[in-house]
């Protein structure tokens, strides 16, 4: 039985073309066909070298080249070398091209980086569920953000909010009866944010809450201790450098942006100049 190899050739990573030939020969049976990957051929001489080297091994190439520019330069290179050359990607892109009546984007690897953000933000969003309300505090050096403050003070919507857009956030209660979880002081400080709001605005909240789920009022909603425990977190924020967000009349939106945008500051400032 005749033995084959196979040239995969692409100009992003070559895992496509390579599913597709594998799932290809499987039909064969057992023929020993070798597979080789050629990743990020994206120049012309790349392309010649490969062509001249399937020309010497007498190998078939497939490819999944993305660039119109670079298919046809591997054509020609393959046709003047011999070699046979099947193009994977070519056929499927003019025909999307005359349906949708728009040329393709040509960035190779762009289904990779799609597919690797879907994917970070699914791991976001879990990480956001596993660890919110203090859960799981052994993991908070993990987390990206850690949202801390008292109770009803937005944490876990703006959280949310961030992991819907690829952040890793935790949010920690701040209670003034409970000891703080030691692994949130092993969290750099720059990524723990304290958030607060207005008394008069946080005791709605509460009320709203304390209306809808039948909780006893008792200190939950005693504006002497609403106010002792703004001056707890206030106060560890002090001590351990941890930046203060005021929430008042903010949506989650305008709150998470603040966030993002003062970390931007910070790593810039960590930059040697």
């Amino acid at each position: 039985m005749p033995r084959i190899a196979i040239f995969i050739v692409s100009d992003a990573t070559g895992a496509t073309a390579l599913q597709m030939v594998r799932s290809a020969l499987v039909q064969f049976g057992d023929i020993g066909a070798e597979t080789v990957r050629y990743a990020h051929v994206n120049t012309p001489q790349r392309i010649k070298t490969v062509v001249e080297e399937a020309a010497r091994e007498k190998s078939l190439i497939v490819h999944t080249i993305v660039s119109s520019d670079l298919r046809q330069i591997l054509l020609q290179q393959s046709r003047l070398a011999g070699v046979d050359a099947m193009d994977l990607m070519g056929p499927l892109l003019d025909r999307l091209s005359v349906h949708l009546k728009r040329p393709p984007i040509e960035e190779p690897g762009l289904y990779k980086h799609l597919t690797e953000g879907k994917t970070r933000e699914i791991a976001a969003v879990e990480f956001a569920f596993r660890h919110d309300d203090g859960r799981k505090t052994e993991d908070l050096p993990e987390a990206e953000i850690v949202l801390i403050g008292i109770s009803r003070s937005m944490k876990t919507p703006v959280a949310l909010y961030l992991s819907y857009h690829g952040w890793f956030a935790a949010n920690v209660p701040l209670i003034m009866e409970v000891e703080t979880p030691s692994e949130l002081f092993l969290v750099p400080r720059e990524k723990v944010f304290c958030l607060t709001m207005a008394e008069s605005r946080l005791m709605e909240l509460r009320q709203s809450r304390a209306s809808a789920t039948n909780l006893p009022h008792g200190n939950y909603l005693s504006p002497e201790y609403i106010r002792k425990e703004m001056l707890f977190a206030k106060k560890l924020c002090r001590d351990h450098g941890w930046q203060l967000i005021d929430t008042t009349g903010k949506s989650v939106e305008e709150t998470a942006r603040e966030i993002l945008g003062l970390m931007t500051k910070l790593d810039a400032q960590s930059i040697p100049h």
